[in-house]
C-alpha cells in the first residue's frame, strides 16, 4: 500500500472510532485552498475539526507531534472558510482535535485528543 492509501484507511478507522465513542461524522477530507481537514464530527454540542496522524511507531515521535504549529493555522484557516461555506455562526462551539494512530493493521493504538490545540 502507498502512503497516501495508508492514510486513507486510516482516516476510515478514526471515522469509525469516533462513532463507536458516541460523535456524529459531518464530512470528511474537506479542502479549500488554504488547506484540508480530515474529519468534521459532532461530538456533544461541539462542531470538531480533526486532524488524524498515523505512525507506525514512535521512532521519530508519537504521531500527535506530526501536527506542526503551520498545520495547525492551515486546520484554522479551513475551519473558518468550512463554516461560511455551511453558513454556520461563528459563535458555535468549536473544537480542534487530533486523533493518533500508531501500530500495525492488526493491532492498532488510538487516542483522541479532545481541543488539542486553539484557534491561531
Amino acid at each position: 500500500m502507498s502512503s497516501k492509501e495508508i492514510g486513507k484507511w486510516y482516516e476510515i478507522v478514526a471515522r469509525e472510532y469516533i462513532k463507536s465513542n458516541g460523535g456524529r461524522i459531518l464530512d470528511a477530507n474537506f479542502r479549500a485552498k488554504c488547506g484540508e481537514i480530515d474529519i468534521i464530527a459532532g461530538d456533544g454540542e461541539y462542531l470538531c475539526f480533526i486532524e488524524v496522524k498515523y505512525r507506525k511507531d514512535a521512532k521519530y515521535g508519537g504521531p500527535e507531534a506530526a501536527v506542526s504549529l503551520s498545520k495547525q493555522k492551515k486546520i484554522c484557516k479551513t475551519s473558518l472558510f468550512y463554516l461560511l461555506c455551511h453558513s454556520l455562526s461563528e459563535d458555535i462551539p468549536i473544537r480542534y482535535d487530533v486523533i493518533s494512530i500508531s501500530g500495525e493493521q492488526d493491532s492498532v493504538s488510538i487516542h483522541w485528543d479532545k481541543d488539542s490545540f486553539d484557534f491561531i
